[in-house]
């Protein structure tokens, strides 16, 4: 059996039937679907060993506080962070951002400092930091793109100055799938001794993420984008920087001790990880982890590539169809407008054929306005699409243009 094949029969929700045609699943950058044994690690854990972790001393505790445990270090091992210590178990990106955003800049943020961000970020990358500048009284300054909206890195050294205290960034655009060049802008930050921070949501699922190897500070993931449950994620951070913050919410779990008087804080990650985790989440992330280690990475950075070139080929012959976003170095997705038609009315119809892209601005207002567009339609590809998916898309697509220009 193909490659393909073989792991698209891994995930139940790709047999599903939408109005009659065989689902083509468009919609990864916004959340992939989960292979089986991901499914199980949740059944598993409620089945047999639910229990609130590190605060008990019976067998299901014991064991559960293992399992949760072992999930932080499948994570470490899969960013090759230095040590568990440096991995916080968020909700999610978003979340991580926030932490990094209220800890880091309460220790280190004073009135009339800057932060460094770029215009093609997501909103959570932007208004964190925005709520950051405005408690602190700090100043948002912002990288512009290039007229083939990539980061432009010739004014980024003049960004720099003694007050920057942060740059933020992504590591792959989940509008546009541009690759950003990373490593050289993290070179740049440490020539001018500014810490940086980078959004992987986009990343965990398409590009090999060593930590230490990009010398970043911070990094941030998200399960549900790389085949894992929904609400969890996770920060990973320099213990020299997670040993400075201060704790990012109070309650239990996050304490060694409590009185009145004084609160001593718990080691880390634990002191960044107020009240009962979401144990059940975090071990069948790690499940996820697993599977995406036991596949053949070559393959699927082949499939990948052949597939994102089908797709544009495929799709560049309907007529009347705009590309948006790209770049030599991108993951596969493709945003794209087809003549006067509004992205959602896109969405809907090819929704009547089995086909689930996402439509709209993609939580990126800021790249929008300056691309000078409302919105996009995004078909975005995981290593289980495949070249059906796509024609599938584009006979959707023919039959859009029939609707509203009654052609095909």
């Amino acid at each position: 059996m193909d490659y393909i094949k073989q792991i698209r029969q891994d995930f139940p929700i790709l047999k599903t039937q939408v109005k009659g045609h065989q689902l083509a699943y468009l919609d990864n950058a916004a959340t992939t679907q989960k292979p089986r044994v991901v499914i199980d690690a949740l059944d598993k854990y409620y089945a047999t060993i639910n229990a609130n972790v590190h605060r008990g001393v019976h067998f299901l505790s014991e064991n559960a506080t293992e399992a949760y445990e072992q999930a932080r270090y499948k994570v470490q091992k899969f960013i090759n962070a230095a040590s568990p210590q440096e991995i916080v178990f968020t909700r999610g990106t978003t979340e991580a951002v926030n932490l990094v955003a209220s800890s880091f800049c309460q220790q280190f943020l004073n009135a009339g400092d800057e932060i460094i961000i770029t215009r093609a970020e997501h909103h959570s990358n932007i208004v964190p930091w925005q709520l950051a500048c405005e408690r602190h009284g700090a100043t948002l300054k912002v990288l512009p793109l290039t007229d083939s909206y990539e980061l432009d890195l010739t004014k980024l050294d003049q960004l720099f100055s003694s007050k920057t205290k942060m740059l933020a960034v992504s590591h792959v655009s989940n509008a546009l799938g541009t690759i950003n060049p990373i490593k050289e802008i993290i070179s740049k930050a440490r020539a001018n001794n500014v810490p940086v921070l980078i959004d992987g949501a986009q990343a965990g699922a398409h590009v090999d993420i060593d930590v230490q190897a990009l010398d970043c500070d911070f990094y941030t993931l998200s399960s549900h984008k790389m085949f894992g449950p929904m609400g969890i994620g996770a920060l990973y951070a320099k213990k020299s920087w997670l040993e400075q913050m201060p704790p990012y919410q109070g309650g239990g779990e996050m304490i060694l001790q409590v009185t009145f008087d004084k609160v001593t804080y718990n080691q880390i990650p634990h002191k960044f990880e107020a009240g009962t985790p979401s144990v059940a989440d975090s071990i069948a992330w790690g499940a996820a982890i697993d599977y995406l280690q036991a596949l053949d990475h070559e393959k699927i950075a082949q499939h990948e590539a052949g597939l994102l070139e089908y797709a544009e080929q495929q799709l560049s012959k309907v007529d009347g169809i705009t590309f948006y976003g790209q770049a030599q170095n991108k993951v596969p997705i493709i945003s794209f407008l087809l003549s006067d038609i509004h992205p959602h009315d896109i969405g809907t119809i090819v929704n009547d054929y089995g086909v689930a892209i996402r439509t709209g601005h993609h939580c990126n207002m800021p790249l929008m306005d300056y691309i000078g567009i409302s919105g996009t339609a995004r078909a975005s590809f995981a290593m289980y699409n495949t070249q059906e998916d796509v024609d599938q898309l584009c006979q959707a697509l023919a039959e859009v243009k029939r609707v509203f220009h009654g052609s095909r």
